[in-house]
Order: structure tokens, then C-alpha cells, then sequence
């Protein structure tokens, strides 16, 4: 029996068990407490992320690990690296925890992305922000994700309180893009290089959370499925990347600009549960395992839906036609993603009226806009 160790039990290590199940893998996961989503589905091994001793718990009998989350003390993983393989490899973790590093390869790679500037005082701020031009974006280097940790700068008089409100961390500005809209793709790659690609999506964000992903993208073209896939494939190779990745990226004026990666299975390749051939949980796992990876080709149209804060009645949500729901054992509070549904249909004009259905009832179900405000 093939084990397959994670560090983290949140929704992503559930998903990735309920895939590898069907090929009779089984899982363990590290998390600091035994009620976690992956809890239902795997054996859970309590501990910090960073601890020896429940790391060599994690490593005993597992032919490979993975992590489900990229601020993952780098350390630990280096450290469980010594008791088994450990994919994705250690330096994507580190590029992507520090967002001065991974600006740093875009350029290095001749990947289009924002004008930045690292900042480590309020004085480098206020050259930053004269060099770069307002508006821009002051963002933590680590530690930040779903909109935390970052700031939107229109005044050079909110230099202070801006910086201040970062507690002093390092940070990087960057330049703020009037972007036509929010695009991702999730690729994978194995062991042996082989690589494969998802469409590329649109992404709805909201208070800076992954709201609603589309799949393919509407109003895409081959010269911008290109242009992600280029990119995509560039990252990987430099990385030397084993596992699933995603690219987020803006699009502005028909050009792709490289935002943040992600090292691991991704929310905005959820849909690829129902709405792809092989899911990227299942090709996650495919290619940290040395298996050929799965076609990557979308089942029609999809439309991915973060449930945040609070559920609808499951009644309603089942009622929807082609709806499939997937919730991960959590206690509603405002900004904790509980959820998600996936939609799929034959084509963009029936998605388009199945979303319109379920953003309703989703909007119904929130009798306080505070529910889904990040705390």
C-alpha cells in the first residue's frame, strides 16, 4: 500500500486523498490539531510543522510528501527531505513564501510583470513610491495570502500609517495595473519533465479571496493560451518543478503580467474535479509518485464557487442542476472558505445562466455582509 504524507490537513489535503483513493493510495497528515478537514479522510499525526519528531511520524512508511500550503517553514520541509522525497522542491517554496524573490525570477525568466521595488523602511517607501508612481500596492515579502498583508497607496502622505500598519516588515511595493481582469493556470509537471496544462481560467476575486473561477476563460484567444502556457512552462523548468503549480496573472491590454505562483494544487483548479479529464489533485499526486501524468483537456464549460462564511441550505444547493458540492467540515466565520461548487454545462451561454442561479442563492444565504469579511 503506497502512503502518502502531507504537511497541512486543511480542504487541499482532503481533496487530495479523496483523489488518490480510487488508485488505493493512502494518506497521513501534519496539522496541529486532529479535527481538520483531511481528518475525515487520513490518519493525522498532531504536531507543529517544525517538529522533528512528528515529522519522522509523518515520513515512517511514506514513499513520498507533499505540502498542501506555501508558508510551510522551509526548514521543515528541508528537514523531512532527509527522511523521504519531497515534492515540489524546496526552492519553489522559497521563491514563492517572498515576493521579492519571485518578481525576481519573473524578470530572470523574461516574464512581464509589475514594476517593484523592495522596501525594508519607510523612507525606501517614499523613494519606491516616487520612482514607481501612484497608485501601487504595498505588500508584506511573506506571510501574506487572500488579500492579507498588502495595502493600496494613492497618496504619498499615507507613506507612514501604511507602513506602520505592515508592523515594520519587510515589504516590496508594487506598481498598481488597471488590469481588464484576473486570469490563472494550474500545470503540472513529473518527475521525468513531462509536463501538462490546464486552460487557463478567469478569476473573480472578493475582499481579496478567490470568489469565482471560469473555466476556459471566456473571450480567451490561442495567442493568450499561449502566452500562459510559455510562461507556465518556463517556471517549471528553472524550478525544476515536480507537482502542480499555478500562475496567476493579470491580464492588461491583451498581455499577460505574472503576479504570484503558487507551489501547490491551487483554488482556482478546483473545477478540474468534475470539468477536467483528470483533476490536479490527481495529477499532483500522479507526478510526485513518478506516474504518467493524466489529459489535462476541460469536460465543457465550468464555473468554480467559494462558499465563504456561510453556507446556503444543502437542499437548495443540491437542487441546482449539474451542481457539485464539496464542503470540508469547517464552522462557518467570516473569511473562512467552508466550500465550494462547481457547475458545468456544454457551453458558455447555458454556464452563464446556471451562474447567474447559483450566485443568487449564494447571495441569499448571507444575511450579513460582514460574514464574508476576512477578520
Amino acid at each position: 500500500m503506497t502512503t502518502v504524507g502531507i504537511i497541512g490537513g486543511g480542504q487541499l489535503g482532503r481533496m487530495l486523498a479523496l483523489a488518490g483513493y480510487p488508485m488505493q493510495f493512502r494518506f497521513r497528515v501534519l496539522e496541529s490539531k486532529a479535527d481538520c478537514p483531511a481528518g475525515d479522510v487520513a490518519e493525522v499525526v498532531v504536531g507543529a510543522y517544525d517538529d522533528s519528531a512528528a515529522l519522522a511520524r509523518l515520513a515512517k512508511g511514506a514513499r513520498v510528501a507533499t505540502y498542501e500550503f506555501e508558508n510551510v517553514p522551509a526548514e521543515a520541509v528541508e528537514r523531512l527531505s532527509d527522511l523521504v522525497p519531497v515534492y515540489p522542491p524546496v526552492e519553489a517554496l522559497r521563491i514563492a513564501q517572498d515576493r521579492l524573490l519571485e518578481k525576481q525570477t519573473f524578470e530572470a525568466l523574461g516574464i512581464p510583470t509589475t514594476r517593484f521595488s523592495s522596501v525594508s523602511s519607510v523612507e525606501d517607501l517614499r523613494v519606491a513610491m516616487k520612482r514607481i508612481g501612484l497608485p501601487a500596492v504595498l505588500k508584506t515579502r511573506r506571510q501574506g495570502y487572500d488579500g492579507k498583508g498588502q495595502r493600496v497607496l494613492s497618496d504619498y502622505g499615507e507613506a507612514t500609517p501604511a507602513w506602520d500598519s505592515l508592523r515594520n516588515v519587510p515589504a516590496i511595493l508594487e506598481e498598481f495595473i488597471p488590469f481588464d481582469r484576473e486570469v490563472a493556470i494550474v500545470a503540472a509537471r513529473g518527475i521525468d519533465g513531462e509536463t501538462a496544462l490546464y486552460p487557463l481560467v478567469e478569476t473573480r476575486q472578493r475582499h481579496g479571496m478567490l470568489a469565482v473561477a471560469i473555466a476556459p476563460a471566456p473571450q480567451g484567444s490561442p495567442l493568450l493560451e499561449e502566452q500562459a502556457r510559455r510562461y507556465a512552462r518556463l517556471l517549471l523548468g528553472r524550478l525544476n518543478y515536480v507537482g502542480v503549480m499555478a500562475l496567476e496573472m493579470f491580464e492588461h491590454n491583451g498581455r499577460l503580467i505574472a503576479n504570484e505562483i503558487a507551489p501547490r494544487v491551487h483554488n482556482s483548479g478546483h473545477w478540474t474535479i468534475e470539468g477536467a479529464e483528470t483533476s490536479q489533485f490527481a495529477n499532483h499526486l500522479r507526478a510526485i509518485l513518478g506516474l504518467r501524468l493524466g489529459c489535462t483537456d476541460a469536460v465543457g464549460c465550468s464555473a468554480l464557487f467559494n462558499l465563504i462564511g456561510t453556507l446556503p441550505p444543502l437542499e437548495e444547493l443540491a437542487a441546482i442542476p449539474h451542481a457539485r458540492i464539496h464542503l470540508y467540515g469547517k464552522t462557518p466565520r467570516a473569511g473562512r472558505k467552508l466550500g465550494h461548487v462547481t457547475i458545468r454545462a456544454a457551453d458558455g451561454d447555458t454556464l452563464t445562466r446556471r451562474m447567474a442561479e447559483l450566485q443568487t442563492l449564494i447571495e441569499q444565504s448571507i444575511n450579513d455582509p460582514s460574514d464574508v469579511v476576512p477578520e
